[in-house]
């Protein structure tokens, strides 16, 4: 039977949340094509989450084939319907928070095991690494860095693929690092980078 999940519920399950991960950057996929690169999730758990987002709009079927007397479906994620509106985001308790900010962080922790474990380490020559910055700017002007941001990712995502393109991963996190301090007083500057960081 059918039942309806709310937005947050729908996309904050672990299994979920990695699936819609595997879709982004406007790629086409079959079932076989998320078990080969899930191939921890357990295949009946796949396809039953693979149903729910079908059934929710977050993914869409585009096509489908026989092999072998079976119906296999390519399907593409529905980037508006994945994502939690910001009514949603706003009723979320802390431990709410708490628990989805843990899936999000497995999930790329996976991510990051898959590059390992596929050859990749050398961070210099794939061009990857991870980094923390702090910077002090107004709720305007971190508006401003937001918008720039999304508009210069914007850009270069409808690139699309291409010869000489591989599929990179661009994970953000931006928090107040502290609510409870006070405004800065002046007396020193801005850290420009936080000790923990690769490139």
């Amino acid at each position: 039977m059918f039942v309806a999940l709310d937005t947050a519920e729908l996309l904050l399950h672990p299994v979920r949340m990695r699936i819609v991960q595997a879709f982004l950057g406007g790629r086409t996929l079959t079932t076989a094509d998320l078990r080969a690169e899930l191939a921890d999730v357990a295949p009946a758990t796949l396809y039953r989450q693979v149903a729910t987002l079908a059934g929710h709009g977050v993914l869409r079927s585009v096509g489908e084939r026989r092999i072998r007397g079976a119906i296999e479906r390519s399907y593409q994620l529905d980037e508006s319907a994945a994502a939690v509106d910001a009514d949603a985001i706003r009723g979320m308790t802390p431990e709410q928070h708490r628990r989805a900010f843990l899936t999000f962080v497995a999930g790329l922790l996976a991510d990051f095991d898959r590059y390992l474990d596929s050859g990749g380490g050398d961070l210099a020559r794939d061009l990857a690494g991870y980094r923390q910055n702090a910077f002090y700017v107004s709720d305007a002007e971190a508006v401003e860095f937001i918008t720039r941001m999304r508009e210069l990712f914007a850009e270069y995502a409808a690139l699309g693929p291409g010869p000489d393109r591989a599929r990179r991963l661009f994970t953000t996190v931006l928090l107040p690092a502290d609510l409870t301090a006070g405004q800065d007083d002046g007396l020193g500057g801005a850290p420009s980078e936080a000790t923990n960081s690769t490139s």
